[in-house]
């Protein structure tokens, strides 16, 4: 792969985190850390109607880690426990050279790193505390 791991639009996301305060009484909440960087992101979820109606973030994360959580975050509100779940999921594999890029505006991006295995667990930090969250949030099925 000749291009770039840290191009101009990583950079530009990783500048501009949108949603970027915790919330205040957050329906869920998740801490993920990368323990080969040290990357930690934090995400609270607000849920209405089984979809995200709020989301707060606390990013310490290098830039691919902020860039990933900046895609996370602009595209969340509106998705349900689900949709965040099969998007964590999806971008494992597609990370692991085991599927298509994920189903989630401008993940793509990340194509430069598919061959920097160490700088998946910075990429994936959002997503999987996202999903934690959300999950928290809706609580048991069922109940």
């Amino acid at each position: 792969m000749n291009a770039p791991l840290y191009n101009t639009q990583i950079l530009r996301l990783a500048a501009s985190i949108p949603h970027h305060d915790r919330l205040p009484d957050p329906m869920g909440s998740a801490e993920r850390r990368s323990p080969i960087c040290g990357s930690r992101v934090t995400v609270d979820i607000d849920l209405t109607d089984g979809r995200v109606s709020a989301i707060g973030m606390l990013v310490r994360a290098c830039a691919l880690g902020q860039a990933s959580s900046s895609l996370l975050a602009a595209h969340a509100v509106g998705k349900t426990p689900a949709e965040l779940a099969a998007a964590r999921d999806q971008l494992t594999a597609w990370l692991a050279g085991e599927g298509g890029a994920p189903d989630w505006p401008d993940l793509d991006l990340f194509t430069p790193a598919l061959g920097v295995t160490a700088r998946h667990p910075s990429i994936r930090l959002a997503f999987e505390a996202a999903a934690q969250a959300a999950e928290t949030a809706a609580g048991p099925v069922g109940g």
